[in-house]
């Protein structure tokens, strides 16, 4: 037989079998397979910071969402690892290991590691001063890590820089005259509300997670977690932001 002809026939053959095996009540493929479901993502990151049945049950239907990673806003991205680790959540963060998730300096600071501490900074001189998730400093993560981590933290506050960057004071004046809301398009989240909690600025998206805004003077701010942004408030009107080549202008409207 022709060989094109033979492939013809086993086409033909095999279509009706595997249309058989259609199953019209199965749900439908979602639309980002193979990347896993955001939902799920975002829920495994939140509720690492302290959730443990929780994390057990999504672990069980999908393993490897050990090592789920979400991004809250201007690139100030957190694993589930990285949540346990900056609450000291060492329970948590055994789980999360003993399903895959990647070890990080920050986790093995929480977790007293500090053999492995001494390893980084002594491979790359400096690094203590790395910030991880939500710009919370090394030091904070073996602090959170209690007795099991008191080694590590009389390491790391040996080195003197440990404890990242602190925030520049801001006036009551200040923090009065840039809260408030600003509109950057003409789209229903096309909103920026900038709130005030305690001495505390705080930037969110309309519909989006609240980002924490660290005062570093003259009216800029950099995002928690993303300290190459910055957020610039012009004569209490204009609000910019600038990531990268990225510019977005809003105009203050209440």
């Amino acid at each position: 037989m022709n060989p094109l002809i033979a492939r013809r026939h086993f086409l033909l053959a095999a279509a009706p079998l595997s249309l058989a095996g259609a199953d019209a009540a199965e749900p439908a493929v979602l639309e980002n397979f193979p990347s896993q479901p955001v939902t799920e993502v975002k829920e495994m990151v939140g509720v690492a910071h302290g959730n443990i049945a929780r994390v057990r049950e999504l672990l069980s239907t999908r393993p490897t969402l050990a090592n789920a990673t979400w991004d809250w806003g201007f690139g100030d991205w957190e694993t589930a690892l990285g949540a346990a680790s900056h609450v000291g959540n060492r329970e948590i963060a055994e789980v999360l290991l003993a399903n895959g998730a990647y070890p990080t300096l920050f986790s093995a600071a929480m977790m007293g590691h500090v053999d492995v501490v001494k390893a980084m900074v002594a491979a790359r001189p400096g690094v203590q001063r790395t910030a991880g998730p939500h710009s919370i400093s090394l030091l904070a993560h073996a602090r959170a890590g209690g007795e099991g981590a008191a080694e590590a933290l009389r390491y790391l506050q040996s080195l003197g820089d440990a404890g990242g960057e602190a925030a520049v004071e801001i006036t009551e004046e200040e923090l009065a005259k840039f809260t408030g809301d600003y509109v950057f398009g003409a789209g229903p989240n096309d909103r920026v509300e900038i709130t005030r909690k305690g001495k505390q600025l705080t930037f969110t998206r309309k519909g989006w997670t609240p980002t924490m805004i660290h005062h570093v003077g003259d009216g800029a701010f950099r995002p928690a977690g993303a300290s190459r942004v910055r957020i610039r408030f012009e004569g209490g009107t204009v609000l910019t932001v600038t990531d990268g080549d990225l510019v977005v202008k809003a105009r203050r409207v209440v």
